[in-house]
């Protein structure tokens, strides 16, 4: 007998050797009668068999229906979106589902059957979902400023906590550049480093700047700007609306010359950290900025006095390499990664010693863990997932973003609790703490990342740009998220 199953047919027939099973698009129970029909008297299937097909054809009704109803809702909930967004000019293309899009051909078991047509549905729904986040994504988040000057890939963005206000940025190219947010001039060049540049944190009260490298070293230097004059931010609405397409490697910055060879150039540092044996990845300052913690490649984390560049602490225990490492803003916590899959919280907030917390949770190289208000950890893994863990419960997070591409340095917008995941794929996305996604920053033929993204970090009160990302294309970009707008659409 074939399992073929054919729809929308009158009636169920048996002829000669092919029986064929008929399920009506009505609903009723005209299909437990066909299949009575079939299997009755001259049936060579055991009643127990019969019983069981009858009752997973039973399932299968009730799934189209429930399937009806929702798709039914979700007619009515379009119509009142689109009613909504007519008054902007906007219509959500594609609202309509048809009755074709519910259908989908038997497979040759009832259970295949079942699941394509759960899969047909989500990915209906899904589509529709997924525009309507598209387009609250390109009102609330704009692309205000591009920084390009970089010879090579950057690896790293920070912005100052001091006035004045600037950005920072740490690349390939073994520099470090300061820039004005607001007209995207360059101010400062660091070219103390012979390897690449890795990281770069600011001084919690004091205009310097510590630069983490692939020489093995950390430098500290002090930097002096004076900002430009402002030029009104190029309105870049009109670029946010296109559809969002694939740019080539091709389609990177243009740099006809070194933009940063008119600013002044800092060659020496005031205080050079030595002590690893292998590329210094990241660094940071511990509150307070009177002692740095960096990152290596070689296993090891070390803590330094910065007045004395002295080690006070080596930190040890990490399986491979270091990926990062990031400080608790008002506490004496530092928190490593690693690509052992693990990452370590080290409490120095005793002086006599120092307590290691391990948390396991990732299948792949952990790329960064930051803190949060309060007692949280974000970490994020090229096993494409980000954890909140609660310090109290080291056991399991207290929540999973499941992501479809790597993730590299995330940062968390502290006062609004968001998380910004830079990917391998060349998105950034925003999620809250407990795991709900809220927007993805736009990217098109112009505009946008157009490589890696490895980085992203928040400033929250500038007023002008609000995140910071960068990558492999060179860039740095400086958005403006309006996050009431996000959090209303949540």
């Amino acid at each position: 007998m074939s399992s073929d199953l054919e729809w929308d047919q009158p009636a169920c027939s048996v002829s000669g050797q092919r029986e064929v099973l008929c399920l009506p698009a009505a609903v009723g129970g005209r299909e437990r009668w066909c299949l009575q029909h079939a299997f009755g008297m001259d049936s060579k299937l055991p009643s127990s068999v019969r019983s069981t097909l009858l009752e997973l054809f039973g399932q299968i009704e009730r799934e189209f229906e429930n399937l009806y109803i929702e798709n039914l809702e979700l007619r009515r909930e379009i119509d009142t979106l689109n009613e909504r967004l007519a008054a902007e000019g906007q219509a959500i293309d594609g609202a309509e589902l048809s009755k074709g899009q519910l259908k989908t051909k038997a497979s040759h078991s009832t259970s295949q059957l079942s699941q394509k047509l759960k899969t047909t549905y989500k990915a209906s729904t899904s589509k529709i979902v997924s525009s309507f986040k598209t387009t609250t994504s390109r009102a609330a988040c704009q692309l205000v400023k591009e920084y390009i000057g970089h010879r090579d890939g950057i690896w790293d963005v920070s912005v100052a906590r001091t006035q004045p206000v600037v950005l920072g940025t740490a690349s390939a190219d073994h520099t470090a550049l300061l820039w004005s947010i607001e007209t995207g001039k360059c101010l400062v060049k660091y070219a103390g480093h012979v390897g690449s540049v890795n990281s770069i944190k600011f001084h919690p009260s004091e205009q310097l700047a510590l630069t983490a490298s692939g020489d093995q070293t950390a430098h500290i230097w002090r930097y002096a700007v004076q900002l430009p004059t402002p030029q009104p931010v190029a309105d870049t609405s009109q670029i946010s609306g296109e559809d969002e397409v694939e740019c080539s490697d091709k389609d990177e910055p243009d740099l006809d010359g070194d933009v940063s060879s008119d600013c002044p150039t800092i060659r020496v540092p005031l205080t050079s950290l030595k002590s690893h044996q292998g590329v210094v990845i990241a660094a940071d300052w511990l509150v307070g900025g009177k002692q740095a913690v960096t990152a290596s490649w070689d296993r090891t984390a070390n803590l330094y006095d910065v007045e004395t560049s002295e080690l006070v602490h080596s930190l040890t225990g990490h399986d491979q390499e270091l990926t990062h490492c990031c400080t608790h803003p008002t506490q004496r916590l530092v928190v490593t990664s690693s690509r052992d899959t693990t990452f370590r919280l080290w409490d120095f907030r005793d002086p006599s010693i120092h307590s290691v917390n391990v948390f396991q949770g990732h299948t792949d190289t952990v790329t960064s863990a930051v803190f949060t208000v309060g007692d949280n950890v974000v970490s994020g893994s090229d096993d494409r997932t980000v954890k909140v863990w609660d310090l109290k419960n080291m056991r399991s997070p207290i929540a999973t973003i499941r992501t479809d591409s790597a993730i590299n340095r995330i940062n968390v917008c502290v006062g609004q609790k968001i998380i910004a995941l830079p990917h391998d794929n060349r998105q950034v996305r925003l999620f809250d703490m407990s795991g709900v996604r809220l927007a993805r920053l736009p990217r098109s033929s112009r505009q946008g990342h157009r490589r890696m993204v490895c980085c992203s970090a928040w400033s929250e009160d500038h007023p002008v740009c609000n995140l910071f990302t960068c990558g492999f294309d060179r860039q740095a970009i400086g958005w403006n998220i309006n996050i009431p707008a996000l959090l209303q659409e949540k």
